[in-house]
């Protein structure tokens, strides 16, 4: 794991059902030096937490009951109750097969993280957020973080715009 990025004035948003996921989260990100992580248990608790300490990343797992992590994606990009719909976001889940890949993306997430995950997996991640964050894109039916990885030259009809303020 490089040591270069200094996260130490990071703060995340964790929701997870999962008391053991918050420890190891916890462990993992203070590994990191990143010393403000707040976890939350349901997507309704996040949201209040959210609302109050204005975090600069969210880590959700998906499957939670009642509501689950892509519900609480859906209410940051798309709620006007939500303090930032520009916030990275990355989606934890056990099923990541390409079908729910897509679904995510498609969803407004930043980054989809397999479980089990390591200290090294969310460095990586947290890293490319920081260094290489994507553009938003807004169409008539997706709000979230450009889903291209790679650009490629397109000929053709540009239908993505930015994002109005």
């Amino acid at each position: 794991m490089g040591s270069h990025l200094n996260f130490e004035h990071m703060s995340l948003l964790v929701v997870d059902d999962s008391r053991p996921m918050h420890a190891l989260l916890r462990q993992i990100v203070t590994a990191m030096r990143i010393k403000a992580i707040t976890c939350c248990e349901t997507v309704a608790e996040a949201r209040e937490e959210m609302r109050r300490t204005l975090p600069d990343i969210v880590i959700t797992d998906w499957q939670m009951e009642p509501e689950s992590g892509l519900d609480f994606v859906e209410w940051i990009r798309k709620s006007e109750d939500s303090p930032n719909p520009y916030i990275p976001i990355i989606l934890l889940t056990a099923y990541a097969e390409a079908q729910e890949v897509i679904k995510a993306r498609d969803s407004g997430v930043t980054e989809v993280l397999a479980k089990p995950i390591s200290v090294e997996t969310l460095y990586n991640r947290i890293s490319m957020l920081v260094e290489r964050p994507r553009p938003f894109v807004k169409t008539e039916v997706y709000f979230g973080p450009d889903r291209r990885r790679h650009q490629r030259e397109y000929k053709g009809e540009d239908r993505r715009k930015p994002p109005e303020e």
